[in-house]
């Protein structure tokens, strides 16, 4: 049956041959041409496949040639299609057009392999330089990663180590200022104790020795019993002198009773204590009297050592008298169990 359909543009539809032309059609080796390799299948920029543009075609041309015919009466059609570009190189695209008998040009191919292979870049070489990039970008990220980790675990070691100093610093202030204040203590108690120790052993000479004392403390001995030269009357020193500060204790060196009290020329102010053996005992030079008559004990505070009468400094002149007679205050008082 024919038909008036246009024929597809880029397809050559043939006549059929008159009729009995055809008769049985029995393919031979001779009338069959041999297919070389694979047909290629490549995929058009929509997203088709030649294939598929193939069968189409077909369809159509079959349709327009008067329907579907049967296998004995078909017609013989002459298809020749555009070629689409592709991915390929134009090696490959030209050797597979060879091996299928195609004479229809490739045409210019717009795939990227397509491209460098244009570019004289090999498709292997292209793949195998994208993945040493690609394992190269991955190594850096590790690298990069690696080191920061470092900088960091540094950073973090320089922190601690930073905080140990300051920390050992910090105890060794704490040591040295405990030890400083260790060692002021231990020197205020050594001070303490021997100030202590001093002063006890003033109020041992000041005390009693039983029933004999000290006639004062915190003295020093100027003047001996016995001392010549022009600054006494006598022409020798009839007493024993306690250099010590104005307003010194004079004390009582045993019982007994004040019986006389007064001012005495050269010896300025001056108490006599009359022991009870008779012996006299004279505090001269006093700045101020405190018992001027009556018993007394040993120890007691009779006076004040001063500079009164003929003298060069404050100092106490003591003199033991007895019969009349003057001692040596230093003899007696040793005598009496008092070490001066």
């Amino acid at each position: 049956m024919a038909s008036n359909l246009p024929a597809p543009e880029g397809i050559e539809i043939q006549e059929p041959p008159t009729a009995g032309a055809w008769g049985e059609w029995n393919p031979t080796e001779d009338s069959v041409r041999p297919v070389r390799g694979k047909h290629r299948v490549a995929k058009q920029r929509g997203g088709l496949a030649r294939s598929s543009t193939v069968l189409g075609v077909g369809v159509i041309a079959a349709v327009g040639a008067g329907g579907i015919a049967t296998a004995q009466d078909r017609p013989q059609i002459a298809i020749s299609l555009p070629a689409l570009p592709d991915m390929m190189t134009g090696d490959k695209a030209q050797q597979e057009d060879a091996d299928s008998g195609s004479a229809t040009p490739t045409g210019e191919r717009t795939g990227i392999i397509a491209q460098q292979s244009a570019q004289g870049v090999d498709a292997g070489e292209v793949l195998r330089n994208r993945i040493l990039q690609q394992a190269e970008s991955q190594q850096d990220a590790a690298e990069a990663k690696a080191r920061a980790e470092a900088e960091d675990a540094a950073r973090q070691a320089a922190a601690q180590e930073a905080k140990e100093k300051l920390e050992a610093a910090h105890k060794a202030e704490e040591a040295k200022t405990q030890a400083e204040a260790k060692a002021k203590e231990e020197a205020e108690a050594k001070a303490a104790a021997a100030e202590a120790a001093a002063k006890a052993e003033q109020e041992r000479l000041a005390k009693p020795s039983g029933s004999y004392s000290l006639p004062t403390s915190a003295y020093t001995l100027t003047s001996h019993y016995g001392d010549s030269g022009s600054m006494w009357s006598s022409g020798h020193h009839t007493g024993l002198d306690f250099a010590a500060p104005t307003g010194t204790p004079a004390k009582a060196v045993a019982a007994g009773k004040i019986t006389s009290a007064g001012w005495s020329g050269a010896y300025g102010y001056r108490i006599v204590l009359e022991l009870p053996d008779g012996t006299e005992i004279w505090y001269c030079h006093l700045s101020s009297m405190s018992v001027t008559s009556g018993a007394v004990g040993a120890g007691d505070t009779i006076g004040r050592v001063g500079a009164t009468g003929n003298v060069t400094g404050p100092h106490l002149h003591l003199e033991v008298r007895k019969g009349g007679s003057t001692q040596d205050p230093l003899a007696w008082l040793n005598s009496k169990g008092l070490t001066v």
